[in-house]
C-alpha cells in the first residue's frame, strides 16, 4: 500500500509561507500555528521520513466511490519497528540539548515534531514527558554552581537576567517540538504542569529558591531601586526583567515585594521627618508630591502593578500621614495669609489621599477663620474698615474653596459656621456697622462704583448679613439712614434702594421689611399730596415767595425723632398753618407733629462777589435770616433768638464759620464755638459755584444716637420676648423652666442672656400672664 504523504507537502508548504520560522515566534503565536495545523490535517502519521520501511503494512483498506472519488477506510494502527522509540527519543535528545547550548540542531524541527506525534500515538506520552523533565532538570541544575560563589554586583543580576532569558527562549523552542504531547497527554493530565510551566517549577526549585541566589538577587534589585531613589541613573530594564522573572516564577510577593515595602517605609520613614525639620511647608510639599510621581512611575516602568496600591499607601503615610498636623500647623496659616493658591490646591490634593487628611485640614481651616476674623471684629479700631475687611476676606475664602478645595460641600459649610461663630462675638456692632456700610454705598455722591457693580456689592453685603444673630439692630440703623436718604434726597438711586430692600425681604421675610416699605410708600404718597397742595395754594390765590414742601411721615414706619422747638420766621409759620388747614381738611382726626430737625432750605445770598444759592438745613436758615436784621451777633442772643438748642446751636454756627463754606466770620478765630464768640456775614464770601451745599457739622452721633437706637431695639426685643413665652405657655400650658428657656431660643432670631430671658419670665409672672406651680417651682403654668 502506498502511503499519503500529501500532509508532509501541504505541511511545509504553509510554514514556508511565512516571513520567519514558527519557532521563533513567541510562545503564544506557535502555539496558535500549531494548533491551527494539528486541527487542519487528520491523515494518517508519516513514517518514511524517520526511517520506517516504506512497504510496511497499514491494513485492511477498502474504497467506495463514484468516478474519481475515492474513500479509504484504514482499520488498526501500524505496529512501531524494534527500538524505534529509543532512536526517536535519541534524536528529541540531541536536538533539545542543543537547543539548551545554543548549538545547531541536526534535524528538521518538523521531523522532531512528528516524531513526538508518532510516539504520543503509540501511548509512549507518559514516558516521553519524564524523559524530556529529566534532561530540562539536568541543565538547570549544571547552571546553579556558577551563581553561589559569584560576587554581589550589578554582574551578578545580568548573568541571572541572561540565564533566565536563556531559559525561557530554550523551553519555547523545546515546547514548539514537544507540543503535541502538551496539547493530548499533558492536557488530559490536570496533576502534570504544562511543559512551559514545568520548565518554570525547575528554574524556580533549582535556580532561585537557593537561598545564595535569591539572597544576592533581591538585595541587587532593592540596591538599584535605592539608587535610582538617591538621584542615580541605573538599568531599568533589568530591573523590570528581573521582576518580571519574579513574577513569573509567582515568587514576586513572598521573596521581593514585602522586602521592599519594608525597605520603602523605612527610607521614607526616616526622610519624612528629616525634611519636615529642614524644610518650609510649600518645598516639602512639593517634594512629596515628587515622590508620589517618581514611584507611580516606578509601577509602570518595572514593578508588578499589584505592588502599587500597597507602594503609594506606603508613601503617603510616611510622608503625609504620619505629619499632617505638624505640617498644618507649621505652614497653613502662612499659605493662607500669602494667599498661596497653588500650593493650597497642592496641600488639599495630598492631604485627600491620606485617611482622615481632609478633615484634619477641615478642623485647622475652621481655626483660621475663626481666629482671622476675630481679629477684624473685636479690635474696636478696625470699625471703621471692618465691613470691607469682612467682605475682603469672605472673597478670599470663596476663591481657596473654589480653586483649591474644589468647592468641597463641607469646607463651604465649615467656612459659614466659622463666619457666624467670629462675628457674633462682638455682639450688635457689626450689625451696625454693616448698616452704615450700605448707606454710604447708598448716598448720592457715591461715584465709586457702576450700577452693576453696586448690585453685586449689595449681594456681597447680604452674604454677611446672614451671618449676623441681631437682625434686628441692622434693621433699626438701617431704617435711620434709610430715612435720612428719602428726606434728604441723598439716595443714589431708588432702583439700588428697592432692590436691597427686595433683598432684605428675601431674606427675612416681609415682616422685616414692613416698615421700610412703608417709608417709600409715604415718599410717594407726599409727592401727591405736594401736588394737590400747589393746586390748593393756586386756587386761594395765597400769595407768598417762599416755596413749601412738607413730607407726611406716618409714625409708626419710620424712626422716632426728638421734636426740638424753634423760633420759625412769621412767613414760615403762616405756611405751615395753611397747610395744615389745607392736610387736616381731606384727613380729619389725625394729627401732624412738624420735626424742624429734618427741615432744609433754598437760600438767596448776595455777596460783593455777586449771588449765590446756598442749600442749607434749617437752624442754618435760622441763624442766617438773623443777619438780614443786624451786622454782628453774640453766641447768647442767636440762641435766644432762634431756640436752637445749645449744642446744635454751636455745631450750626461752627459749620458755616469754620468749615470749607465760611459765609459768617466768627471773633475770635478758632475751630471751636465758645462762650462770648461773635458773628457777623462775610461779605467778602467767595466760591467757584453758583449753588453751594453747606453741610451740617456731624456730630459723633455715636454716643447719644447710637445710644437711643440700641435702646430701642432693646425695648422692641423685650416684647418679642415677652411674645414668643406668652404663646408657647398657651399652648403647652405647663412648662418646666428648662424647657420654656428652650423653645423661646428656638423661636427667637437674636441672641438673648439667661438672666435677661428671666427677668422677663418674672415680669410676665408679675403681670398674670403665668404663674409658678405650688409644688414644684421650676414649673409654669399658664393663666388664662
Amino acid at each position: 500500500m502506498k502511503l499519503f504523504t500529501a500532509e508532509k507537502f501541504n505541511f511545509t508548504g504553509i510554514l514556508k509561507n511565512q516571513n520567519q520560522p514558527p519557532f521563533k515566534k513567541t510562545q503564544h503565536t506557535f502555539r496558535k500555528k500549531m494548533y491551527s495545523l494539528f486541527n487542519h490535517f487528520s491523515v494518517a502519521p508519516l513514517y518514511s521520513e524517520i526511517g520506517m520501511c516504506s512497504s510496511a503494512v497499514v491494513g485492511n483498506t477498502n474504497y467506495t466511490g463514484d468516478g474519481g472519488n475515492r474513500k479509504y477506510c484504514i482499520d488498526k494502527k501500524p505496529k512501531l519497528p524494534e527500538n524505534y522509540t529509543h532512536e526517536t527519543w535519541q534524536k528529541l535528545k540531541e536536538a533539545v540539548e542543543a537547543i539548551q547550548n545554543s548549538t545547531s540542531i541536526k534535524y528538521n524541527l518538523e521531523e522532531l515534531y512528528q516524531a513526538v506525534e508518532n510516539l504520543c500515538s503509540h501511548k509512549i506520552s507518559a514516558k516521553l514527558y519524564k524523559q524530556l523533565r529529566v534532561v530540562c532538570e539536568d541543565h538547570i541544575k549544571a547552571q546553579i554552581d556558577q551563581f553561589r560563589e559569584y560576587p554581589f554586583r550589578v554582574l551578578f543580576l545580568k548573568k541571572i537576567d541572561k540565564c533566565w532569558q536563556d531559559h525561557c527562549r530554550q523551553m519555547i523552542m523545546i515546547r514548539s517540538i514537544f507540543l503535541f504531547l502538551d496539547r493530548t497527554y499533558v492536557l488530559q493530565n490536570s496533576m502534570l504542569p504544562s511543559i512551559w510551566d514545568m520548565g518554570l517549577e525547575l528554574f524556580r526549585f533549582y535556580i532561585i529558591s537557593d537561598l545564595k541566589v535569591q539572597s544576592k538577587t533581591i538585595d541587587g534589585i532593592l540596591l538599584l531601586i535605592e539608587r535610582e531613589r538617591s538621584g542615580e541613573a541605573i538599568d531599568r530594564s533589568l530591573l523590570r526583567s528581573l521582576l518580571s522573572m519574579l513574577s513569573d516564577l509567582q515568587i514576586y510577593q513572598d521573596s521581593f515585594e514585602q522586602r521592599f515595602l519594608e525597605e520603602t517605609n523605612r527610607l521614607y520613614a526616616a526622610e519624612g521627618q528629616r525634611l519636615m525639620q529642614e524644610r518650609e511647608v510649600p518645598e516639602y510639599l512639593h517634594h512629596v508630591n515628587k515622590r508620589l510621581e517618581e514611584e507611580a512611575d516606578r509601577v509602570i516602568t518595572y514593578l508588578d502593578q499589584s505592588t502599587q496600591k500597597p507602594l503609594i499607601a506606603t508613601v503617603e503615610k510616611q510622608l503625609l500621614g504620619e505629619h499632617l498636623t505638624a505640617t498644618l500647623q507649621k505652614g497653613l496659616n502662612h499659605l493662607l495669609d500669602e494667599n498661596r493658591i497653588q500650593d493650597l490646591s497642592l496641600l488639599y490634593q495630598l492631604f485627600s489621599r491620606v485617611r482622615g487628611g481632609v478633615q484634619v485640614l477641615l478642623q485647622h481651616w475652621i481655626e483660621y477663620i475663626k481666629a482671622f476674623g476675630s481679629t477684624i471684629v473685636i479690635n474696636p479700631e478696625k470699625d471703621k474698615t471692618m465691613v470691607q475687611e469682612l467682605l475682603d476676606f469672605k472673597d478670599k475664602v470663596d476663591s481657596i474653596i473654589d480653586v483649591c478645595f474644589m468647592k468641597n460641600e463641607k469646607f463651604v459649610n465649615a467656612m459659614k459656621e466659622a463666619f457666624e461663630t467670629f462675628i457674633n462675638k462682638r455682639p450688635n456692632k457689626p450689625a451696625e456697622l454693616i448698616a452704615k456700610y450700605v448707606d454710604s454705598k447708598l448716598r448720592a455722591g457715591n461715584k465709586e462704583a457702576t450700577d452693576e457693580e453696586l448690585e453685586k456689592m449689595l449681594d456681597k453685603i447680604m452674604i454677611i448679613f446672614r451671618f449676623i444673630y441681631g437682625k434686628d439692630v441692622f434693621e433699626a440703623f438701617y431704617k435711620k439712614d434709610l430715612a435720612k436718604r428719602l428726606l434728604v434726597g441723598k439716595s443714589a438711586s431708588v432702583d439700588a434702594e428697592k432692590s436691597m430692600l427686595s433683598k432684605l425681604k428675601h431674606e427675612c421675610g416681609a415682616a422685616f421689611t414692613s416698615k421700610l416699605e412703608g417709608m417709600f410708600k409715604d415718599m410717594e404718597l407726599s409727592k401727591d399730596i405736594m401736588v394737590q397742595f400747589k393746586q390748593y395754594m393756586q386756587c386761594q390765590n395765597i400769595p407768598g415767595n417762599i416755596e413749601l414742601t412738607v413730607n407726611i411721615l406716618t409714625m409708626g414706619y419710620w424712626p422716632t425723632y426728638v421734636p426740638m422747638e424753634v423760633h420759625l420766621p412769621p412767613e414760615m409759620v403762616r405756611l405751615q398753618e395753611i397747610f395744615k388747614t389745607f392736610y387736616l381738611g381731606k384727613h380729619s382726626g389725625r394729627k401732624l407733629q412738624w420735626q424742624s430737625t429734618l427741615g432744609h432750605c433754598v437760600l438767596k445770598a448776595e455777596f460783593k462777589e455777586g449771588k449765590k444759592e446756598l442749600q442749607v438745613s434749617l437752624f442754618q436758615t435760622l441763624v442766617l435770616l438773623m443777619f438780614n436784621e443786624g451786622e454782628e451777633f453774640c453766641l447768647e442772643e442767636i440762641k435766644l433768638a432762634t431756640g436752637i438748642e445749645d449744642s446744635e446751636l454751636r455745631r450750626t454756627l461752627q459749620s458755616l464759620a469754620c468749615g470749607k463754606a465760611r459765609v459768617l466770620t466768627k471773633t475770635p478765630k478758632s475751630k471751636d464755638v465758645e462762650d462770648g464768640d461773635k458773628f457777623s456775614c462775610n461779605d467778602d464770601f467767595k466760591h467757584k459755584l453758583f449753588r453751594i451745599k453747606i453741610n451740617q457739622i456731624q456730630m459723633k452721633e455715636t454716643v447719644e444716637e447710637q445710644a437711643s437706637t440700641t435702646e430701642r431695639v432693646f425695648q422692641d426685643r423685650q416684647y418679642q420676648i415677652d411674645a414668643a413665652i406668652v404663646r408657647i405657655m398657651k399652648m403647652r400650658k405647663t412648662l418646666s423652666h428648662n424647657l420654656l428657656v428652650s423653645e423661646v431660643y428656638n423661636q427667637l432670631k437674636f441672641p438673648v442672656k439667661p438672666a435677661d430671658l428671666k427677668k422677663r419670665i418674672e415680669s410676665l409672672i408679675d403681670r398674670d400672664y403665668m404663674e409658678r406651680d405650688k409644688e414644684n417651682p421650676n414649673q409654669y403654668n399658664y393663666v388664662a
